[in-house]
């Protein structure tokens, strides 16, 4: 559902072309009305800088709207700028994607504070935007591309134990397999005394 209006584009356009950085680069149109999603560009070059698209043409790829797990379950993908939304951090951990956090609203700017000062698995973009905030520019934008891409192997290390921890989880006798075990068994017994007690 998310999209940004024309000079934040503008600012993302100029700060991976700055960085240098290969990129698949996923944009949608604003909505026309209140009630309306985003749509998809009938002319993204019109949205971005003059020559952007043939400047970077052998760099990345501008494209609508695309399977996020697709896209980060490639072995190509370095790094993933993410609004932090709770899908998106766990989609990236369980792929080993580190993240540079770009919060939107609701409670992305407190996940994205943990992802980068508590659990070290991202690198600050922004962490305090909000949606209708001054434009985060290229400067900002490039600065936490180069800091994602060529950062501490610290950073890439943690994100990869994440990954293997995240699935340990979901294997037999992992973690998140005993608490829903445990779950079912609290609710089975609790199902069980009310039949009792009638």
């Amino acid at each position: 559902m998310g999209s940004l209006e024309g000079p934040q584009l503008r600012e993302i356009a100029i700060g991976l072309e700055r960085s240098g950085y290969r990129f698949l680069w996923s944009i949608r149109e604003p909505p026309k009305g209140k009630l309306d999603l985003p749509g998809e560009y009938t002319n993204a070059e019109a949205a971005l800088p003059a020559g952007f698209l043939d400047r970077t043409a052998g760099l990345g790829i501008v494209c609508g709207w695309v399977q996020q797990v697709r896209a980060l379950s490639h072995q190509a993908i370095g790094g993933f700028v993410s609004h932090c939304g709770w899908n998106s951090i766990l989609e990236s951990v369980w792929h080993g994607v580190p993240i540079a956090t770009w919060p939107v609203y609701a409670e992305q700017q407190m996940n994205a504070f943990e992802l980068v000062k508590e659990l070290g698995l991202g690198v600050e973009i922004r962490l305090d935007y909000r949606e209708g905030s001054d434009l985060v520019v290229a400067e900002e934008l490039e600065r936490g591309l180069r800091r994602l891409m060529d950062g501490e192997d610290e950073l890439k290390a943690k994100v990869r134990e994440m990954k293997s921890k995240s699935r340990m989880a979901l294997m037999e006798n992992g973690s998140s397999c005993k608490s829903l075990a445990s779950l079912i068994q609290e609710i089975s017994g609790r199902i069980q005394g009310l039949k009792k007690d009638s």
